[in-house]
C-alpha cells in the first residue's frame, strides 16, 4: 500500500511536470519512467561496483564507461541545471558522441526487457528548471525494495484514469485482483495478456504469488521460470510497452517476454496453443478489416469486431486444458448477430464455460460508462460445459459515478468465495445474487449469457388505499390549505 508521503512526493512530480508544460498524462508517465530507468541504472552499476570490491575481483561488464560517468544519475543530479540539461540534449564528444538519453535509449540486453522497446523514445521535459525539480524530486524517492518501487508505479499509472485521459490502457486494480485470486495462477502456469497495455494483469498475477505461494520463490527452477517465460504480454503501441516493461521489472519481474505486435495480425498467427492461462481486457469496439485479421482466428469467429475476435483470439492461444478471464462488453453476452451466437456457442458448446459475471456500468469509469461482464472458461476442444455460475455484481468497493470514492459493501470478496466453492451454489434460487443454470437452457435461449435473461426479478407487492380514500384525503388536504390562507389574509389586514 502507498504511503501518504510516498503519494504526496508523485503529486509533486506530476505538478511540476503540468506546470512545466507537459499536459499530457502518457507523455508525463514516460518522462517519469525514463528518469527512473537512468536512476535504476546507476543504482545497479553501484551495486556490482560494491560486489567486486567486497570480493577483491575485477569489475565485470558495466552499464557506463570512465569516459560516461557524467551520465550516471549520482553524477548529474549534483549538477548545475543548465549543466545537467546539455548533458540530455548535447552530445557529448568525449563519452561516445552521447547524451545521457541516448546512452539509456542504447544500453541494450543487459539493462532488463526495457532498454529493448526504447527504439522511438524521445526526451521531452523542455526547460533545464524543470528536469533539475524531478530530479531532485526523484531522487528523493526511497526505493528500496520492491513492493515500494511496484507501489510507486501503480500510483503513477492510476493518475491515467484520474486525468480523464487514455484511460482504456488502465483497467482497475480491485477487478484485476479479483480476476487473479478466482483462476489461482499456478506454479508451472505460463501467462499471458494478449492486449497488455501497462501490463496491469501480468503484474497482478506476479502479486498473486508473491502474497500466496512466497515459498514458491525458495526455489531456483520456480524463480528462473518467473523471471523468464512465466509472463508475456503483447501490445502493439510503444509507449505502453516501454511503461508495462517497467512496471514489470519494478515488481520484480526482470525478463517478460513483451511483442510489440497487433495480436490480431498474421504476422502474430504463430502463436497458438503456448499459454496455460490469459489474463485480458481486449479493446472494445473496433472494428477491422478481414485481410488484416490472422485467417485462423477467423475460422472462429467471422467477423470485423475486435471484442469478438479476440475472444477467437485467446482460445488459439491458449493449451488445452488453459483457463482463461477476460472483460468483454455487455453486448458479446447476447449480440445477436451470426458471429455474437457463433463465439458463445463455441464457448458453451466446445469450450468449457465456468462462469459469466455481470459488472455495474459505473467500474470503468470516469472515462467510460460501457456495460461491461467477465468470462471465465477453460479451453476443452471436447465441451464440458455442464452449468454456468452466474453473478450479479451491484458494488466494487467504489462509488459508480465519476469520482469514484471508496464505499462499502464491495461484492468482490463474495465472487471470489462462491466462485471457489461452487457445489454450495446448486441450491441457490434465480432470485439470488449468484445461480447456476444447465448448459440446456442456455443452448434453448440462442446461447443467450446475460444474465437478465435468467435472473428471476421479485416484485414487491404494494397495498394502496381505494381511490374513494385517497380522493376524500386530497378535498380533506385542500380545505386545509383554504382555512390557512384565510387566516393569512386576515393577519394581513
Amino acid at each position: 500500500m502507498i504511503t501518504g508521503e510516498l503519494r504526496n512526493q508523485v503529486d509533486k512530480i506530476w505538478e511540476s511536470f503540468w506546470t512545466g508544460g507537459i499536459a499530457n498524462p502518457l507523455t508525463v508517465i514516460e518522462q517519469f519512467t525514463y528518469l527512473l530507468f537512468i536512476r535504476r541504472l546507476d543504482e545497479r552499476q553501484l551495486l556490482e561496483e560494491k560486489k567486486a570490491n567486497i570480493a577483491g575481483i575485477e569489475l565485470g561488464e558495466t552499464y557506463y564507461t570512465p569516459e560516461q560517468s557524467r551520465f550516471r544519475w549520482n553524477s548529474f543530479k549534483n549538477a548545475d541545471p543548465e549543466v545537467m540539461y546539455g548533458l540530455f540534449t548535447i552530445p557529448q564528444v568525449d563519452a561516445g558522441n552521447l547524451t545521457v538519453f541516448e546512452h539509456m535509449k542504447g544500453i541494450g540486453d543487459k539493462a532488463g526487457v526495457f532498454a529493448k522497446y526504447m527504439r522511438g523514445a524521445t526526451f521531452m521535459i523542455p526547460t533545464p528548471r524543470l528536469l533539475d525539480q524531478v530530479v531532485q524530486m526523484i531522487d528523493k524517492i526511497k526505493m528500496d525494495d520492491r513492493d515500494t518501487k511496484g507501489d510507486l508505479y501503480e500510483y503513477l499509472l492510476s493518475k491515467i484514469a484520474s486525468a480523464g485521459k487514455n484511460g482504456q490502457f488502465r483497467t482497475p486494480r480491485h477487478i484485476i485482483r479479483m480476476m487473479v485470486d478466482m483462476v489461482q495462477p499456478k506454479k508451472d502456469d505460463i501467462i499471458c495478456d494478449p492486449a497488455c497495455g501497462t501490463a496491469g494483469f501480468l503484474v497482478g498475477a506476479a502479486e498473486y504469488m508473491h502474497a500466496n505461494h512466497s515459498d514458491w520463490f525458495h526455489e531456483k527452477g520456480f524463480r528462473d521460470h518467473f523471471n523468464s517465460d512465466m509472463f508475456t504480454g503483447v501490445e502493439f503501441d510503444s509507449t505502453m510497452l516501454r511503461i508495462g516493461a517497467m512496471n514489470l521489472q519494478l515488481h520484480g519481474i526482470e525478463k517478460p517476454n513483451l511483442i510489440g505486435k497487433d495480436s490480431l495480425s498474421e504476422s502474430n498467427a504463430d502463436i497458438r496453443e503456448q499459454f496455460t492461462l490469459i489474463l485480458a481486457n481486449p479493446p472494445f469496439k473496433g472494428s477491422l478489416d478481414y485481410d488484416s485479421v490472422d485467417s485462423s482466428v477467423l475460422q472462429t469467429v467471422k467477423t470485423k469486431k475486435t471484442e469478438l475476435l479476440f475472444l477467437g483470439l485467446m482460445l488459439r492461444m491458449l493449451k488445452t486444458g488453459g483457463r482463461c478471464a477476460v472483460i468483454v462488453p455487455d453486448g458479446v453476452l447476447f449480440g445477436a448477430s451470426k458471429a455474437h451466437k457463433q463465439i458463445r456457442e463455441e464457448l458453451v458448446e466446445n469450450q468449457k464455460l465456468d462462469a459469466v459475471i455481470s459488472m455495474p456500468s459505473g467500474v470503468f469509469k470516469p472515462y467510460a460508462g460501457v456495460s461491461t461482464a467477465i468470462l471465465l472458461f477453460t479451453k476443452t476442444n471436447s465441451g464440458g460445459t455442464d452449468q454456468v455460475w452466474f453473478y450479479d455484481m451491484q458494488n466494487d468497493g467504489l462509488s459508480l459515478d465519476d469520482k469514484r470514492a471508496e464505499v462499502e459493501g464491495s461484492d468482490l470478496p463474495d465472487i471470489v468465495v462462491r466462485f471457489g466453492k461452487l457445489s454450495q451454489e446448486v441450491d441457490r434460487k434465480r432470485t439470488d445474487q449468484s445461480f447456476l443454470v444447465a448448459v440446456d437452457e442456455i443452448k434453448s435461449n440462442g446461447w443467450d449469457l446475460s444474465i437478465n435473461r435468467y435472473k428471476e426479478v421479485v416484485y414487491e407487492e404494494v397495498q394502496y388505499d381505494p381511490p374513494e380514500k385517497i380522493i376524500n384525503d386530497i378535498v380533506a388536504l385542500d380545505a386545509d390549505r383554504t382555512k390557512t390562507l384565510k387566516i393569512l389574509k386576515h393577519l394581513l389586514r
